[in-house]
């Protein structure tokens, strides 16, 4: 009888427990049978993508190494022929592609060639010549705006220092580094675009979502002199091989060292949270 009121008043234990003693073999069979269950494996990419350690530092050179060595020519893509025309490019292809802002860009810089130049323009005209990219009439704005204040304050130069430049109109950190990292080979930072995010999260050097949280985990883990060229290797990573929703797995250099890899069919349905191109 004490047996039986000890079970009624412990219903919520396992059954191994709730019956300590009752046919050891019956008793034992139910857990033994879920333990199997549980002991199942999951499949190799689940297991590793979710699990997975972060990767050592050196573990991560190896592994860029190896991008680097897939994309030699990982350069940036915005025409330019001075600071001047690249953060005016770089400034219009927020929501744009490099495709699109390079048609556009010749004609624009042939008839608007320096700062003062811009600076001096009718904001109709520079619209027009602006009009078949996104947001348009902001970046007439902005362009101008920047043309202005590099002839007041900066005698016409583009300013080389991250607190210079992001004063100006249109230009945030990520637009400030690409100028310091390209034109001038002193970037204050890593540029994290979509392709930058979504490959740094896939290969496990980051575990954040948002661009300002991963660019400082990609600066602890690669040395300066890297920086700018770490963000064009990995556009082109993701533009040749790591797309974002069928990425091309067998084909990359690196699936070896990938927690993402063997998960190919599932990593691209996760959209970025940062849409920056």
């Amino acid at each position: 009888m004490a047996a039986s009121k000890a079970s009624k008043k412990t219903p919520l234990k396992s059954p191994a427990r709730a019956k300590p003693k009752a046919t050891a073999g019956v008793s034992k069979a139910p857990k033994g049978a879920r333990g199997a269950a549980k002991a199942v494996p999951k499949a190799p990419g689940k297991a590793r993508s979710k699990k997975a350690a972060a990767p050592s530092q050196a573990l991560v050179l190896e592994t860029y190494a190896k991008l680097r060595a897939r994309h030699p020519d990982a350069h940036c893509e915005l025409d330019h022929q001075n600071a001047f025309q690249l953060v005016v490019a770089t400034v219009l292809s927020a929501q744009s592609t490099d495709v699109m802002v390079n048609k556009i860009t010749p004609g624009l810089f042939a008839r608007w060639p320096t700062p003062e130049a811009l600076a001096a323009a009718e904001p109709a005209e520079v619209q027009e010549a602006l009009s078949k990219i996104g947001m348009f009439r902001q970046k007439t704005k902005n362009v101008i705006g920047l043309a202005k204040r590099l002839v007041a304050e900066h005698g016409g130069a583009v300013p080389r220092t991250l607190h210079e430049l992001i004063a100006l109109p249109g230009v945030g950190r990520k637009t400030a580094n690409v100028v310091l990292g390209v034109a001038f080979g002193t970037p204050e930072g890593v540029v994290v675009d979509t392709h930058v995010q979504r490959i740094s999260q896939r290969l496990g050097w980051t575990k954040h979502t948002e661009p300002p949280e991963i660019e400082q985990d990609l600066m602890e883990l690669f040395p300066r002199k890297e920086w700018d060229m770490l963000s064009h290797t990995l556009i082109f990573h993701g533009r040749r091989v790591c797309a974002a929703r069928k990425p091309a797995c067998a084909a990359c250099p690196v699936s070896a060292e990938c927690p993402s890899a063997f998960d190919a069919e599932l990593v691209g349905r996760k959209p970025s949270r940062n849409r920056n191109a």
